[in-house]
């Protein structure tokens, strides 16, 4: 026997109070996990990316130690769109911590626990991640499906093959 699907009003609703620039914002059903946790939320109004927090404390040994973390949230982003999870940059710029995976692409059918893996590039400093903290950033993008047609060629362009650094350095 299926489960009911929850019954979510997935049409765009007006922004809240401060985005006056934005005609309308898409609904993300968001599941709470962890009950001493903030919701996710954008830092600045315009800001791309939801802040993500670390639901758990954890140590990033250096040199490319890492840890698969937990963030207290479940999301189901509509159908036609996907969240791409990223590293904060403050976080890459001051102590070498990033995500691997990058952008972790999370399906509008998942329904489980938003994770991220991080990783500490620093050679020599390990990394505390405190719970709370705010680790990795979610952008929700609307994505499009491709209908893939086998061909026996393809059409000819400038750059034809060339990749990877073929243009310089």
């Amino acid at each position: 026997m299926r489960a009911r699907r929850p019954a979510y009003d997935l049409e765009p609703v007006l922004p809240k109070a401060g985005r006056t620039n934005l005609a309308a914002v898409l609904a993300v059903p968001v599941l709470r996990l962890d009950p001493d946790l903030p919701l996710p939320e954008y830092a600045k109004p315009g800001d791309a990316g939801i802040d993500l927090r670390a639901r758990e404390s954890v140590t990033l040994l250096p040199g490319g130690g890492r840890a698969l973390v937990a963030t207290g949230v479940a999301v189901a982003i509509p159908m036609g769109y996907a969240g791409f999870v990223q590293p904060r940059s403050g976080l890459a710029l001051k102590h070498g911590v990033t995500c691997l995976n990058t952008p972790g692409l999370i399906d509008s059918g998942y329904r489980g626990e938003l994770k991220v893996l991080l990783t500490n590039t620093d050679p020599s400093e390990p990394f505390e991640v405190v719970r709370g903290e705010r680790i990795a950033q979610l952008v929700i993008q609307a994505v499009e499906h491709a209908d893939l047609v086998e061909v026996d060629v393809l059409d000819d362009t400038d750059r034809g093959q060339g990749g990877f650094g073929h243009t310089g350095r």
